[in-house]
């Protein structure tokens, strides 16, 4: 093979000087016989050490141009090739160049094996891996433990239980840090925490070496079980073994933490943390949009204050969801722009949170024009996200637009989507258009109506006084009505005085739930005394003071001088009381003067 060849290159890359020289002294001193200490290396251990090289800089397309010039393929150089591609997450092209490799006659050793299982792994493709296994078999390869470590990776990615993955792991005779962790790992990521601590138990009374991410993986499957007693003894053993400076394993500990819902040990450590990265203060302020929102906001102003940290994708993402829970649209409008500074604003999922908040904030307009902007971009999220912000603020007619504009478009739609539309529907009093995509849900894409969409079906119905339909519909549903059906049933009655059979069947059936709303209370006790049941109505009044519950008040919110204030019916907590009572009683006096000059303009 010719030095010409060698240094071709499509893309115009330069060889580096050092290995240009070595191939130009071993194309010269190849034939000679020579006595010298230093013997140039062969043509091929030349070109693969170039390969590996060509993979090292992301240059894929040269690595396969000099890989097919060379006249001699080893086991190495094909190893290097499938290596490379799966490495670069060319995971295809790596079965191919392995399946190429076989059909040259040249056998695998244990490294390519790894390589090319590590492949089939990332492609999810189960049947290929089982063919890598029966080559390994053949080979008599079973006792590696870079094969077996990457079989049982392999199947614990792969199928759908770690049935298969066990059974590797049972006859590996000797075992290391890899492949505990592997096998602790396929149990997590399957749902199976349970099973993967129990791994991990096994693996210390075997007083195997525990690693930082054998940890951090057996602290995830405590948080993904909710098991924080167990979370709290791998701290402990965190501290014991000196592994507290380590920030993934510290991270993991705080996630667990915050997963768990122990929000105060979760501040409490995350303020004893000496180091903190970008991922210590999303895992915080995360968990705080699902429980504070208006803290998470804060915690951000001090994230800002830290020098060397950048706010990514996912940190936007968290602050304008906690936006979208209290409704703070001119903070959300901040965020943005902001958003839009750093350049992500084609980040999809960050534009699915921003389309969420401006809904709920009210602001439909701008909700419609973050949507425009990711037009090649959408994704189910994204037509789901715009079709709840239609229906939630009674713009049924768009939602069911969106929804035939989202089908012809190719794009499936799931559970969730029928919730959106149908929701949409109901309260925009679509009832037929709502009815057409309930029955389209099972006999047009195969998707069972769960208990939450025949509830809205009922409460569809329901609102549109088919009271008999709605009835209907809950005998023939195949779940036990629950208590929001029946809720719903109750909750029509009411609205349309609705004293019947229906109204007293779904009022015997309620009770017999016992329910725990006190809306359901409330809506019984109206309907006894519609029909003047006072006996009834008693009894359920006396049953409501015995529950010691009360009917949850509504909470309102505004943003004063960007700081979220909320109130409540009679609520007199805030400092300036008085002042907001006193500009009240005015506007009431001005809309009930207003109304009299109404009244007085009519009569004449």
């Amino acid at each position: 093979m010719g030095f010409t060849k060698l240094v071709r290159s499509n893309a115009f890359k330069p060889i580096p000087n050092f290995v240009r020289s070595s191939l130009r002294i071993a194309c010269v001193e190849s034939d000679q016989n020579t006595e010298s200490p230093y013997k140039p290396r062969k043509h091929h251990i030349l070109a693969t050490n170039l390969i590996l090289s060509y993979f090292e800089k992301g240059l894929v397309e040269e690595a396969r141009s000099l890989f097919d010039e060379m006249p001699e393929r080893d086991v190495v150089a094909w190893t290097a090739m499938i290596k490379g591609y799966a490495s670069s997450i060319h995971n295809a092209r790596a079965w191919e160049c392995f399946r190429g490799m076989m059909r040259q006659g040249t056998n695998p050793n244990e490294f390519t094996l790894s390589s090319v299982l590590t492949s089939c792994r990332d492609m999810k493709v189960l049947a290929y891996g089982r063919l890598v296994h029966g080559v390994v078999i053949k080979l008599g390869m079973e006792g590696s433990i870079y094969v077996d470590n990457a079989l049982m990776n392999m199947y614990a990615t792969c199928s759908a239980t770690m049935d298969a993955a066990c059974l590797i792991f049972r006859f590996i005779k000797v075992k290391n840090e890899v492949t505990w962790t592997t096998l602790i790992t396929g149990f997590t990521h399957l749902g199976d925490g349970t099973g993967g601590l129990k791994m991990y138990k096994q693996m210390l009374l075997e007083n195997e070496d525990v690693t930082p991410h054998c940890i951090t993986i057996a602290v995830k499957a405590s948080a993904s079980i909710d098991s924080v007693i167990t979370g709290k003894q791998i701290h402990s053993s965190v501290v014991k073994r000196g592994f507290h400076s380590n920030l993934p394993v510290m991270n993991s500990i705080l996630d667990l933490y915050c997963r768990c819902g122990y929000l105060t040990e979760a501040k409490r450590y995350f303020h004893e943390m000496v180091d903190r990265d970008l991922i210590t203060w999303n895992t915080l302020i995360s968990e705080l949009e699902r429980s504070d929102s208006s803290e998470a906001l804060l915690m951000f102003q001090r994230f800002e204050s830290q020098q060397g940290f950048v706010p990514n994708c996912y940190t936007f993402t968290s602050l304008v969801a906690a936006c979208a829970n209290i409704a703070a649209l001119n903070c959300g409008q901040q965020l943005h722009g902001r958003i839009y500074r750093r350049g992500f604003n084609k980040n999809v999922e960050l534009a699915n949170a921003l389309i969420d908040m401006y809904a709920k904030c009210g602001d439909v307009p701008d909700s419609e024009r973050v949507f425009a902007e990711i037009a090649e971009r959408r994704n189910l999220v994204s037509w789901t996200s715009m079709m709840i912000g239609y229906g939630s603020h009674g713009y049924g007619a768009e939602a069911v637009e969106l929804f035939d504009e989202m089908v012809s478009v190719g794009i499936r739609p799931d559970r969730i989507v029928f919730m959106a539309v149908l929701s949409a529907c109901r309260h925009a009093g679509l009832v037929e258009r709502g009815l057409k995509y309930f029955n389209a849900m099972e006999s047009e894409y195969g998707i069972e109506p769960d208990r939450d969409i025949y509830n809205c079906v009922v409460d569809l119905l329901g609102r549109a006084g088919r009271i008999g339909e709605a009835y209907e519909l809950v005998d023939t549903m195949p779940f036990k009505p629950d208590e929001s059906t029946w809720g719903a049933i109750l909750g029509a009655c009411k609205a349309h005085k609705h004293t019947g059979l229906i109204s007293r069947l779904a009022a015997r059936r309620v009770m017999e739930l016992r329910p725990r709303m006190m809306g359901t209370y409330v809506m019984l006790s109206y309907i006894y005394a519609a029909e003047r049941k006072w006996g009834d109505y008693a009894r359920v009044r006396k049953m409501m003071r015995m529950m010691g519950n009360k009917k949850e008040a509504g909470v309102s919110w505004i943003l004063v001088e960007n700081k979220v204030c909320s109130f409540a019916v009679s609520d007199k907590a805030c400092p300036c009381a008085v002042s907001v009572y006193s500009v009240l009683g005015l506007v009431i006096e001005e809309t009930r003067e207003a109304d009299f000059s109404l009244v007085q303009e009519a009569r004449t």
